[in-house]
C-alpha cells in the first residue's frame, strides 16, 4: 500500500492581489502546497485560528495592521503561536532581518524575489524536504 505524502498547508497574508495570485500560483504548481490567501491581517489571523496551517507567509506592509503587528497577535494566541511565520517583504536590509528574527519570524524573503526560488527558500526556511 503506497502513503500518500501530507501535502503542506501554507497561509499567505497579503493586501496585494497581484502578488496574491503570483504566490499562490508559485507555492501550489512549484511546492505542490495547499495555500489559502488572506486580504488582510486581521483576515489572515481569523484564518490562521480557523485554518491551523503548517506556515504563514506574511508581507510587512499593509493598511490597518502591518504584517509586524499581526505577528506579535500571532504570538500571544495559544492557537497560533507554534505556526512558523516567513516575511516576504520589500522592506529589507539587515536591521529588519534582525529585528524579524528577535520577533518570532523563522525567515524573511525580499520582494522582488525569484519565482522559480521562492518554494525551496521557504522550505529551507522552515526545514521541508
Amino acid at each position: 500500500m503506497m502513503v500518500k505524502p501530507v501535502t503542506k498547508r501554507v497561509l499567505y497574508i497579503d493586501d496585494e492581489p497581484d502578488m496574491q495570485l503570483i504566490v499562490k500560483t508559485c507555492l501550489q504548481t512549484l511546492g505542490g502546497w495547499e495555500v489559502e490567501v488572506a486580504k488582510s491581517a486581521t483576515e489572515g489571523l481569523v484564518k490562521a485560528e480557523e485554518l491551523k496551517p503548517d506556515a504563514i507567509i506574511l508581507d510587512v506592509i499593509m493598511p490597518e495592521m502591518d504584517g509586524v503587528a499581526c505577528l506579535e497577535k500571532l504570538k500571544l494566541n495559544a492557537k497560533t503561536q507554534t505556526i512558523p511565520v516567513i516575511f516576504l517583504t520589500s522592506r529589507w536590509n539587515i536591521t529588519e532581518r534582525y529585528r524579524f528574527s528577535a520577533l518570532g519570524a523563522v525567515g524573511a524573503i525580499a520582494k522582488p524575489f525569484n519565482a522559480l526560488t521562492l518554494v525551496p527558500e521557504i522550505a529551507k526556511f522552515l526545514g521541508w524536504n
